[in-house]
């Protein structure tokens, strides 16, 4: 039996006192002595893994991106419509603008309005209406006509004269243009002078024309009747319908027809060539 001087007995308590000193990371047992646990996975659980990773697929597969449009050909990012045109047109519409549709024209304003229109034509090249048929459609105003220019309200056609001795001033000039029931009306503001003290007299002039095509650009207007309508305050006079005179009476010079060329037409500008060299400029109204 051991005494109280035994040597064991005696280290038992040193030694703990030693260890109990000693930092607590110094008992924590190594790796290499105790390779941690892993857990094994069940049946359950690897389905539950094969299920999370075909939903993560689906989930991304869903919510793919589109791939990007195709760049725009390089023709269309370099071609003069992009650029040019815009330039010419408004080359064209600063160089008819303060003529008064051309009864103001002078001989230089003529020639800048020819070169501008020239321009504007080459750029666009040539028109086919069997293609942009629809863009004929509808009313167009007036802007310039070179033929305005002989100062009389024909152009270059029979038409009463403008100026101090007859007292009519042009009003606004529009052009109706049905592609479905081939309709052509030219619309005419007119301002009548009066004696004093009546005040002038407001009127419309509708000349209706039938047209048909003769060429992939060109086209051929046949009158039939016009249509005088008071405006202002005799806006409730009926209207004045002329017709046609018949093809004995009528004179020479005023066969009831013509025919011109659109030489350049997109959606908000038209330019046209009579058959007697008027240059016409319209803009959709």
């Amino acid at each position: 039996m051991a005494t109280a001087s035994s040597p064991s007995f005696l280290l038992l308590p040193h030694s703990l006192t030693l260890h109990s000193s000693v930092s607590h990371s110094c008992l924590v047992p190594t790796t290499a002595q105790f390779p941690k646990r892993r857990r094994l996975l069940g049946h359950g659980d690897r389905r539950r893994s094969l299920s999370l990773r075909s939903a993560e697929n689906d989930v991304s597969a869903a919510v793919e991106p589109p791939p990007p449009p195709p760049p725009p050909p390089e023709e269309d990012v370099r071609s003069p419509r992009n650029y040019l045109l815009p330039n010419l047109k408004l080359k064209l519409l600063s160089a008819v603008s303060g003529v008064n549709r051309g009864l103001a024209a002078s001989e230089d304003d003529l020639l800048k309005a020819e070169e501008a229109a020239k321009e504007l034509e080459a750029a666009g090249g040539s028109v086919d209406l069997s293609k942009d048929l629809d863009k004929l459609q509808g009313r167009w105003k007036l802007i310039y006509s070179s033929a305005f220019s002989s100062r009389t309200l024909g152009g270059s056609r029979p038409g009463p004269p403008t100026g101090r001795l007859l007292p009519i001033t042009l009003g606004q000039v529009f052009q109706r243009i049905d592609i479905f029931s081939r309709d052509f009306d030219n619309i005419v503001d007119l301002e009548l002078g009066a004696p004093w003290p009546l005040p002038p007299i407001e009127v419309t002039a509708t000349l209706a024309h039938k047209f048909e095509f003769t060429g992939s650009a060109k086209i051929k207007i046949t009158f039939e009747k016009t249509t005088v309508k008071s405006t202002g305050n005799l806006s409730q006079l009926p209207p004045l319908e002329l017709p046609r005179l018949p093809d004995g009476l009528r004179p020479q010079s005023n066969p009831g027809s013509g025919e011109f060329e659109v030489t350049y037409l997109d959606d908000d500008i038209r330019v046209t060539r009579g058959d007697r060299g008027e240059l016409r400029v319209f803009v959709v109204s």
